[in-house]
């Protein structure tokens, strides 16, 4: 008997890292989520910013970024300086690091939803992907004798209608994102 279960659960995966995904798009208000992905070369090593520092939002436009070991200020700064994606300028007063959130302009919100067309295709690839793994493997149960003709037919019609929805829901994530960033 063919079972969906683990291609459900590869679909609702690739649906959380989207998710996560546009977390990291900025939408002009601070919010610790945005330096996610920022890595920190300390201790001779390149390490996630949320274990060398705490990243707090305490304003509208403004994070806040106490490290744990005052030596790293600059190597925090540095990195978050690097990642040119972001376009922030942080500065620090020896114990914190503030990184100012500029306003976006609308050229910078055109090009974040165009930025979210692109996560959103990759996205979409994704579950492509998964699909063809099921469908795969329901011919490979066909070809084997364990299923029928009209079960491989019945599985590929779930399977589509399964695709759909999930495809329903990154549209409606994206909607709602590019609201967000659209919203002065």
């Amino acid at each position: 008997m063919f079972d969906s279960k683990p291609f459900d659960d590869k679909f609702a995966a690739v649906i959380a890292h989207f998710e996560e995904e546009i977390k990291k798009v900025r939408t002009g208000r601070a919010h610790p989520d945005m330096l996610d992905g920022i890595m920190v070369e300390v201790y001779g090593a390149k390490m996630p910013l949320n274990q060398v520092a705490n990243t707090v939002a305490n304003e509208a436009t403004q994070l806040l970024i106490t490290p744990f070991d005052v030596n790293n200020i600059s190597a925090i700064s540095t990195a978050i300086r690097n990642e040119q994606s972001l376009g922030f300028n942080p500065s620090d007063d020896g114990r914190n690091i503030r990184v100012p959130i500029p306003p976006l302009n609308e050229e910078r919100r055109r090009d974040m939803v165009k930025s979210l067309g692109v996560k959103l295709e990759n996205a979409r690839v994704a579950i492509r992907n998964v699909r063809q793994d099921a469908l795969k493997l329901a011919k490979q149960m066909k070809d084997e004798k364990k299923l029928s003709e009209d079960d491989v037919k019945r599985i590929e019609k779930d399977i589509d209608g399964t695709v759909a929805d999930f495809q329903e829901q990154l549209e409606a994530t994206v909607k709602a994102k590019e609201q967000e960033i659209m919203t002065i």
